[in-house]
């Protein structure tokens, strides 16, 4: 029966295959890497979380800044020459020679404003020291895991780098539970993180050499080609570190150490839609940035995509809105006070997951917005809507904030996917 179905349908079976395996083992690691967050919301007191979660905000904006779009543009060089494996090789060696100096200037910028921040919710001056210690191993893991990982997708190894994930995660919770059982603090939360990371490193690395020359030498070239994306990324990033954490940072400024740590939890809470944005970018994103140079194959299969995640998005919603209690029983007694509040996280993390989705297919093709244009639309956007629409003090209304924003956020990303594919990209030389 199985083989006749394969026989006829052989596309859909290939894919009915893939997303199985793939979504089985997300869930997986999703439920690993989820019950190791819920876990530490359940026993870290709400100023320890609050102070968990400025550090994970941090941590995000350090490895945006270090990136500075280096990963967006080793792919769609790799993209290229996945099959040579010299040239993939030197693609990747550049990639991280470019990626250690970025990470220097994003340490020597970071750091200071961490230590402020933790400073100024109370945390003792040796107590903000230690965490920023421990956050360190964990930026540093993170930014080579996701060069890392560019070889076994561009490959569709993804068997292996299921494997990985798996294991990455175990670690985290063999670690995390006895670590904070006795000692529930935010940076043994953090450090136990990053131990997983290095582990996961190690793998991945012994697998990308089976694709990749690793001695290859960085070259002048590729140097050039790749940063000719990070000119046009880097200021994006740059923005991004501020607007894509302001709603941790609004908290931060204008409100107390409780509204910190309810904002981190919500968010903890919508990792679970970062099984959708994994899956996309394992199955999706590779075979997107290797499509053939056809202007109305590449902007269809971008809106069949996202009208897909939009449909899922609604479903996720709907639920939420049905049964909060449900969704807040999970996080435990300290947040079951936010019904309202978690159904707009809902809403905001789903438009963001859609626009983010969006972005990484037009970036797999070096299709990038103009950069100063973007972040111009978007500053004026946000101060009008802080101005006019929303109470930035209290916690629904940043989130409220947020979720204007992801809508103007995706309406300029789509508006800017046609415009390019459809007014400046030259197909007849796309990918000579």
């Amino acid at each position: 029966m199985l083989a006749a179905l394969r026989n006829r349908f052989p596309l859909i079976m290939k894919w009915g295959k893939l997303i199985g395996v793939t979504g089985g083992a997300q869930i997986l690691i999703q439920g690993l890497g989820f019950l190791v967050g819920i876990y530490i919301i359940r026993i870290l007191s709400q100023e320890q979380y609050a102070y968990y979660t400025l550090a994970n905000t941090m941590l995000g904006t350090m490895t945006v800044l270090a990136d500075g779009g280096i990963s967006t543009g080793v792919m769609a060089e790799g993209g290229k020459e996945w099959k040579d494996r010299d040239e993939l090789g030197a693609i990747l060696a550049t990639g991280m020679q470019m990626r250690r100096q970025f990470a220097i200037g994003s340490l020597l910028v970071s750091i200071p404003v961490l230590y402020y921040l933790l400073h100024s919710q109370g945390l003792l001056w040796w107590e903000s020291s230690l965490l920023i210690l421990c956050l360190i191993p964990a930026f540093l893991a993170a930014l080579s895991g996701s060069l890392l990982q560019i070889v076994p997708r561009l490959h569709q190894n993804i068997n292996e780098l299921l494997k990985i994930n798996v294991q990455l995660n175990v670690v985290r919770l063999v670690l995390t539970l006895p670590l904070l059982h006795f000692l529930p603090l935010a940076s043994l939360a953090i450090l136990a993180s990053s131990i997983g990371q290095w582990v996961s490193n190690i793998q991945l690395r012994k697998l990308s050499l089976k694709k990749a020359n690793w001695k290859a030498a960085p070259t002048a070239e590729y140097r050039r080609r790749i940063m000719a994306k990070v000119k046009k990324i880097l200021p994006g990033s740059i923005y991004y570190c501020i607007s894509g954490q302001i709603t941790v940072w609004l908290v931060a400024f204008f409100s107390d150490t409780d509204s910190v740590a309810e904002i981190g939890a919500l968010s903890r809470l919508m990792m679970l839609l970062s099984l959708v944005k994994l899956s996309v970018d394992m199955l999706i994103v590779p075979r997107y940035a290797r499509l053939p140079s056809d202007k109305k194959t590449v902007i269809l299969r971008f809106f069949q995509v996202l009208a897909l995640l939009t449909g899922v998005s609604v479903l996720i919603v709907g639920a939420v809105y049905l049964f909060p209690n449900v969704f807040l029983w999970i996080l435990g007694g300290q947040y079951m006070n936010l019904d309202y509040e978690v159904v707009l996280m809902t809403i905001s993390s789903c438009i963001m997951l859609v626009s983010g989705v969006g972005y990484m297919l037009a970036s797999s093709r070096g299709i990038i917005p103009n950069p100063y244009l973007f972040i111009l639309v978007n500053v004026v956007s946000q101060v009008l809507i802080l101005y006019f629409l929303v109470d930035y003090t209290t916690l629904a209304g940043v989130i409220l904030f947020s979720i204007y924003g992801a809508i103007l956020n995706l309406v300029y990303r789509v508006v800017d996917f046609l415009y390019q594919t459809l007014v400046k990209v030259d197909w007849s030389t796309e990918g000579s």
